[in-house]
C-alpha cells in the first residue's frame, strides 16, 4: 500500500497542476501540529493506571491546496491532498519502591501516517483596499486513507537474576485492517481553521476532530485523532480572474456603463430608460400616434375624435358627422316647426312663425284692431280700480273676440300715473288689470286664458306733469297672442 501511495502522489500532483483551470488557485501548505488518538473506554480504573501517561506527539502535514471561487459574497471552495503525521505517546517512569516492576522506564510513540483530502467553504474579508491581505475562515469535511502506522519504543528493564538494567529500543510496523489490534485504513471528521492571507502567503491555525473509531481494539472502546496546529501556505499561481461584468442594477439587460436610468428599467433604444410619455397621457410614445397631444390608449394616444369638428367628441355626439351643440348631444339645435328658427330662439318652438315674430304665428291685422280701440275705451275712476260704466260695453267686445278667435291668448297690462307711492301705485295697476280679467270671466273666458301684469308707474305714456297726461297713463293695454306663444 506504502508504495502505491508514493508513485500516486507526483502523479496527481503534476496531473492536477498542468490542467490547473485560470479560475482555479493552487498552494503548498505545511504545518506543524499537536496530535493525539484518544481513548474513551468503561474500564474501571483505566485512567488512574495506564490513561494519565498518554500524552500528544507532534507531527505535521505536507501537501497541495486547490482554490475555486463559489458564487458571490466572498466564499470559495477548497480542496486539498495532504501528508498528515497522527499518533500519541506513551511515557511512564517506574518507582521501584512503590511499584513492582522490572521496567524502570517505558516509552513508545505511536505513528499514524495518513493520505487526507479536506474539502473546505471558506469565507473571506479584505484587509486592505488593494484586496490583496484578507481574514480567512474554513469548515469543512475530511476523507482521511492510512499510509503506515508504526510503533517506536525504548525502555530500560531489569535483566533476570541480576541486578542490572538492559536498556532496548527499536521501530515496528503495526497491522492495518478490520481484524483485532488492527488500525483502520480510513478516517472521516470534521476539520476548521483560521487566519490570513497576505499576498500569496497563508498563515493558519487549524484543529481536526475525527468521527471514526480507527483502532479494532479487543475490549468496547473508542480510539479518536484529534489534532490541533498551524500551517504555512504559498499560492503558486495568481488566477486570470474573467473580467468582472458590468452591473445591471435595474437588470433590464443593459448594463451600467451603458444606461442612462441605471435604477429603473428601460429598453436599449431608450438607452435604458423607460420609454417617454411626452404628453403624459398614459400611452408611451412607442405606441402614441399622437406623442404631443394627450389622449387615450383605446385611440393610440391620441384624444377622442370629433369627426364633424364641432367641440364634442365622437364617444358623446349622437350626430357624428353633422356639427351640432354639447347641450344636443352633438347635434344640431332642433327646429321642432320647421320654420328656420331653432328651438332656443323660438318663443313659438311648435307653431310656424316669422324670425321678426321670433318665430311666432303673427296675429291677425284685425285682431290688433280690436286691442286698440278695447284699451282707449277702458277707463277707471280716478285713484280708483274701479271701471265706468261706459267701459263694459268694450270689454264685451273684447270677450267676443276671444271666443270668436279660441287660439288666442290675451295679456292684460295694468298701468298707473305718479301719484302716490310706487307698492301702492303696483298694487293700484294689480287690481285695475284683475278688474277687467274678472269681467271678461264673467262673460265666459276661461282664467287659463287670460294673464295679467301689473307695472305700476314705470311706462308712462303721457306726462305726468298735466291732468291729461295722467289720464293717458291711467290704462290697461290689451295684447293678444297665440296659445304656447
Amino acid at each position: 500500500m506504502n508504495r502505491i501511495y508514493r508513485n500516486l502522489l507526483p502523479i496527481l500532483f503534476s496531473l492536477v497542476y498542468s490542467t490547473l483551470p485560470a479560475q482555479i488557485r493552487l498552494a503548498v501548505v505545511g504545518g506543524i501540529h499537536s496530535s493525539n488518538l484518544i481513548e474513551t473506554n468503561s474500564i474501571p480504573g483505566y485512567q488512574t493506571y495506564a490513561g494519565k501517561y498518554y500524552s500528544t506527539n507532534t507531527g505535521f502535514e505536507l501537501g497541495v491546496l486547490g482554490e475555486v471561487p463559489f458564487g458571490t459574497n466572498n466564499l470559495f471552495f477548497q480542496a486539498g491532498i495532504l501528508y498528515s503525521a497522527k499518533g500519541n505517546q506513551f511515557q511512564h517512569f517506574y518507582d521501584s519502591a512503590v511499584e513492582k516492576s522490572d521496567t524502570l522506564y517505558n516509552q513508545h510513540t505511536l505513528n499514524l501516517n495518513y493520505v487526507e483530502i479536506p474539502l473546505y467553504m471558506t469565507w473571506k474579508t479584505s484587509l486592505s483596499k488593494n484586496q490583496k491581505s484578507h481574514f480567512f475562515i474554513s469548515a469543512g469535511p475530511y476523507f482521511a486513507f492510512i499510509y503506515s502506522v508504526s510503533q517506536s519504543y525504548q525502555n530500560r528493564v531489569l535483566q533476570y537474576n541480576s541486578s542490572n538494567y538492559i536498556y532496548q529500543s527499536g521501530n515496528e510496523d503495526l497491522p492495518v485492517g478490520n481484524g483485532p489490534g488492527a488500525y483502520k485504513t480510513f478516517d472521516i471528521g470534521i476539520s476548521a481553521k483560521a487566519g490570513f492571507e497576505l499576498g500569496s502567503v497563508l498563515i493558519s491555525a487549524y484543529f481536526n476532530q475525527g468521527f471514526t473509531n480507527v483502532y479494532n481494539a479487543s475490549y468496547p472502546s473508542g480510539f479518536h485523532n484529534q489534532v490541533v496546529g498551524g500551517s504555512l501556505g504559498i499560492w503558486l499561481n495568481n488566477p486570470k480572474t474573467a473580467p468582472k461584468p458590468d452591473s445591471d442594477t435595474d437588470k433590464d439587460g443593459l448594463p451600467d456603463s451603458q444606461d442612462s436610468c441605471k435604477t429603473i428599467p428601460g429598453p436599449p433604444k431608450w438607452h435604458g430608460c423607460p420609454v417617454p410619455d411626452s404628453d403624459l397621457d398614459g400611452v408611451n410614445d412607442d405606441e402614441d400616434s399622437c406623442k404631443t397631444v394627450p389622449g387615450l390608449k383605446r385611440y393610440h394616444g391620441c384624444p377622442i375624435p370629433d369627426s364633424d369638428n364641432d367641440g364634442v367628441n365622437d364617444e358623446e355626439d349622437s350626430c357624428k358627422e353633422i356639427p351640432g351643440s354639447k347641450n344636443y348631444h352633438g347635434c344640431p339645435i332642433p327646429d321642432s316647426d320647421h320654420d328656420g328658427l331653432n328651438d332656443e330662439i323660438d318663443k313659438c318652438p311648435y307653431e310656424p312663425g316669422p324670425a321678426d315674430n321670433h318665430g311666432c304665428p303673427v296675429v291677425k291685422a284685425g285682431i290688433v284692431k280690436i286691442e286698440q280701440i278695447v284699451a282707449a275705451n277702458v277707463m277707471f275712476r280716478s285713484n280708483s280700480a274701479n271701471l265706468t260704466r261706459n267701459s263694459l260695453p268694450a270689454i264685451k267686445e273684447l270677450a267676443d273676440s276671444l271666443k270668436t278667435n279660441p287660439d288666442l291668448n290675451l295679456l292684460i297690462e295694468g298701468h298707473t300715473d305718479n301719484q302716490g307711492g310706487e307698492a301702492y301705485n303696483i298694487k293700484l295697476s294689480e287690481d285695475r288689470a284683475n278688474a277687467v280679467k274678472n269681467l271678461l270671466i264673467q262673460f265666459g273666458i276661461p282664467d287659463n286664458r287670460i294673464e295679467v301684469r301689473a307695472f305700476g308707474d314705470s311706462q308712462p305714456i303721457g306726462s305726468n306733469n298735466t291732468s291729461e297726461g295722467r289720464a293717458l297713463n291711467r290704462r290697461v293695454v290689451f295684447k293678444f297672442h297665440l296659445k304656447n306663444s
